[in-house]
């Protein structure tokens, strides 16, 4: 399968910013994390008096969930169908080959990461699509440092984590 050059990625993407920025589109920028309490709240019959941040949240939280199953059915079809790479597995090759192959630790480590990932997200003002993609188009100073402090956390995870050396 041939892949598009990066430039026409990043036409693709200025286009669908453009869209989402526009009142014809979300008329909000792109985000995810805000979903996980608009879905709290929905779940739980949340009080949006009692909990204002719900009331925050409740307009984007609405279509980012669309956005979120949009992006993992769109993922599916693309694995199945055109790249034929789809399978289930409760323990990635990657994890098997660095860290082990039991399914209690996959399953418990993914929980603390996605636990620290949306309270840093919430700490942050934003996830990392609301921060790369809608905030650096936008040369927001916040959304820079964010970038950086990620890109600093990257190289150190993947550091300790993909730990090659023989003994």
């Amino acid at each position: 399968m041939n892949r598009l050059p990066w430039w026409m990625g990043g036409i693709l993407m200025s286009g669908l910013l453009l869209m989402t920025f526009s009142v014809f589109g979300a008329d909000r920028p792109i985000g995810a994390s805000t979903y996980v309490p608009f879905f709290a709240g929905l779940v739980f019959d949340l009080d949006p008096e009692k909990y204002t941040y719900l009331k925050e949240v409740q307009n984007a939280g609405s279509w980012e969930g669309i956005m979120l199953l949009g992006s993992l059915f769109g993922g599916f079809i693309v694995s199945v169908f055109l790249t034929k790479t789809f399978r289930l597995s409760l323990v990635p090759t990657g994890w098997k080959k660095y860290k082990n192959n039991s399914v209690l630790s996959r399953l418990f480590w993914s929980f603390i990461s996605g636990f620290a990932m949306i309270i840093g997200a919430r700490l942050a003002g934003g996830c990392t699509s609301g921060h790369f993609m809608s905030g650096m188009s936008q040369m927001a100073i916040s959304s820079m440092i964010f970038g950086a402090v990620v890109m600093i956390s990257l190289l150190i995870t993947g550091r300790l984590f993909y730990n090659t050396k023989e003994d």
